[in-house]
């Protein structure tokens, strides 16, 4: 039932549970993505963030040289290096 159609509907009990039901499917949609987001960039900065990234520059991997003991050294993410998950108040990264 659209909400045109709803709202021909003279019982304003079944449009607000109709609309309650489709705000709570938004908000657990929405909740997935930024989850998804979190854990893509998670996996993005863990992966290449000891030689360089796109939000730093790659200036790492130029001097990184022939030595890769760093690359297998987990590296502490900063909460400043979270661009797109800080980008929602509703962000897990929050």
């Amino acid at each position: 039932m659209s909400l045109g159609q709803q709202r021909g509907n003279s019982n304003p009990a079944a449009t607000l549970a109709a609309l309650v039901s489709k705000r709570s499917r938004f908000q657990d949609e929405l909740r997935n993505i930024e989850n998804q987001v979190y854990e893509l960039e998670t996996s993005y900065l863990q992966d290449i963030g000891q030689f360089g990234n796109a939000f730093k520059g790659f200036e790492g991997f130029l001097s990184s040289g022939k030595n890769t003991s760093n690359f297998k050294r987990p590296r502490k993410l900063q909460p400043e290096d979270r661009i797109f998950s800080l980008s929602s108040v509703t962000s897990p990264a929050i």
